[in-house]
């Protein structure tokens, strides 16, 4: 079982790869429905928060700023960076599961049919409970997608590999590479608001809620989380 540590803060991460019987998780069938039925919801929720106008996630500021420039759907441009974002795993090492190039094709094609179907939202009374269930719901398809267990999101694997190469801490890593992408999106165009902040403070405690909450009983643990995975490791904002 292969180890990579580093500090966030006082605190020491280790991030360990789980060993192969944990991988199995719940019957094939099961983690399959869970992991697709996460990434719609991933999709759908993102789609929440563009729709409130608000401010959505940090990295669909730097997809809405490039949807600008370039006419794509947000969606389609979603996958583009998703793509892009993994050919960076390559100098890191990292391996993708199924679960990651699902990621990238899937929740960018459910952002895109969720924004078709939903309604123009005006008023102020309509948008603020839009963000709140996108960000509710996005929770809630984190712990989904995760505890199925087939691999890391293009951009979690990316956060974690290069916490193994450089030694920094988790929350650095993901501090900068989520500043990095904001500035770069609102530069571009995208939408910074209530909401993204609101994502940032909030999304750290809700996957963890999410993922106890989903995770399956690990042999000689309580759950995924206490083991030390990739779960630990994206918990560390």
């Amino acid at each position: 079982m292969r180890q990579a540590t580093g500090t966030t803060g006082e605190r020491s991460l280790s991030v360990t790869e789980p060993q192969p019987q944990r991988r199995l998780g719940p019957h094939l069938t099961r983690r399959l429905v869970r992991l697709y039925a996460g990434l719609a919801l991933y999709g759908a929720s993102s789609a929440l928060m563009v729709e409130a106008g608000l401010g959505p996630e940090p990295w669909n500021v730097l997809n809405q700023g490039l949807a600008e420039l370039t006419g794509l759907s947000i969606g389609s441009v979603s996958i583009v960076v998703g793509a892009a974002v993994l050919l960076l795993w390559i100098p890191l090492r990292q391996r993708p599961g199924l679960g990651t190039v699902s990621n990238v094709v899937v929740c960018g094609v459910a952002m895109d049919a969720t924004l078709a179907l939903l309604p123009d939202a005006h008023a102020l009374a309509v948008r603020v409970p839009l963000l709140v269930a996108g960000v509710l719901l996005n929770g809630v398809a984190t712990g989904l997608y995760i505890t199925a267990a087939f691999g890391p999101g293009p951009r979690d694997g990316l956060m974690t590999g290069l916490h193994r190469r450089t030694g920094r801490s988790i929350r650095l890593i993901r501090t900068s590479i989520e500043a990095t992408v904001v500035v770069t999106g609102f530069a571009l165009g995208g939408t910074v608001g209530a909401g993204t902040v609101l994502y940032a403070l909030s999304i750290g405690p809700l996957a963890q809620f999410f993922l106890r909450r989903f995770a399956p009983p690990a042999p000689g643990a309580g759950s995924v989380i206490a083991s030390g995975g990739p779960s630990e490791a994206i918990l560390q904002r």
